[in-house]
């Protein structure tokens, strides 16, 4: 299995259902899987497990604490098959987009599309969205999976100006590709972004606008962990992300466009998934109190002073 450190990792909220996607997911994609559960005690949702997993090396967390939020394809998951690294990468595109989509719900057709020559979209049974698309081995090489955000409703046409802000935001960050809609794609306006694929922190991510009628919008469901190396990467990150102070708990926020953070500091996924329990309760506690992560406070709950 390949292993990647990230510091951004999408966290998936589920209902009850975590473990069982994650494992679901494992058996799908190549190089894949659980790497760690732990169990949260007491808090507001219950005790909730919390699953760490990664698909064809790409770092993900899911969570088991009720059922609050609902996946939407707001934010989805690219995932690149590329036939210059993988010589069955067709016969793999449409096996992992019949297993997807059983029981699921198909929004793009997989089929042939001016952009590629195999191309799919479909919310899976667990209701997460995959976009599946037979690279061109000609482009630039992408990792298997990205995540992709799609940008509607209030903040339809804002795709670029909200990956020029994280742009500004996060290091080792540069713009990839930026295709925007030509005159006479109505309902979409001419300018608006069409696609664009940006790095953050290394970690590539996409975006699109969309003008039609869509009745979903970011919501928490979704969220991205962003693993702080120590105080004052927290602190700025906080004050540059951070839009609406209602949004505050728990280390999370939301960002001018409503799409959900994590700023936590990467110290926090060991003590989660210390063996002790008493420890991992101690942080647990600390953090359900806090607004912002505070490393101090959370060093002296884990070594319980």
């Amino acid at each position: 299995m390949i292993n990647i450190r990230q510091k951004i990792v999408p966290h998936l909220w589920f209902d009850t259902q975590a473990r069982e996607a994650a494992g679901f997911y494992c058996s799908v994609f190549p190089d894949s899987g659980i790497t760690h559960v732990t169990t949260l005690q007491d808090t507001p949702s219950g005790d909730c497990e919390v699953v760490s997993f990664t698909l064809w090396g790409y770092s993900f967390l899911a969570i088991n604490a009720g059922p609050l939020f609902k996946f939407n394809p707001s934010v989805s998951f690219m995932v690149n098959f590329d036939p210059s690294r993988d010589l069955d990468a067709r016969a793999r595109i449409d096996e992992v987009w019949a297993t997807l989509s059983e029981g699921g719900k198909v929004l793009m057709p997989l089929d042939r599309y001016p952009f590629s020559e195999r191309y799919g979209w479909v919310q899976d049974r667990f209701g997460l969205s995959w976009q599946l698309i037979l690279s061109d081995p000609e482009g630039e090489e992408r990792p298997p999976v990205i995540p992709s955000l799609l940008f509607v409703g209030d903040v339809y046409g804002q795709a670029e100006a909200a990956s020029d802000f994280y742009l500004s935001v996060f290091g080792d960050a540069r713009r990839g590709q930026l295709a925007r809609y030509p005159a006479g794609m109505e309902p979409d306006r001419e300018g608006a972004v069409m696609f664009t694929d940006f790095m953050l922190e290394g970690q590539w991510f996409a975006a699109m606008d969309s003008a039609r009628e869509h009745d979903f919008a970011f919501n928490e469901a979704i969220s991205f962990v962003v693993n702080c190396a120590d105080q004052n990467e927290i602190d700025r990150l906080w004050v540059t992300l951070s839009a609406f102070p209602e949004a505050e708990q728990c280390g999370w926020l939301k960002d001018r466009y409503g799409l959900s953070w994590q700023i936590v500091p990467e110290e926090l996924s060991t003590m989660m998934q210390d063996p002790d329990q008493e420890r991992v309760n101690r942080v647990t506690q600390a953090v359900l109190e806090m607004k912002k992560c505070d490393l101090a406070a959370l060093r002296g709950a884990y070594d319980g002073r």
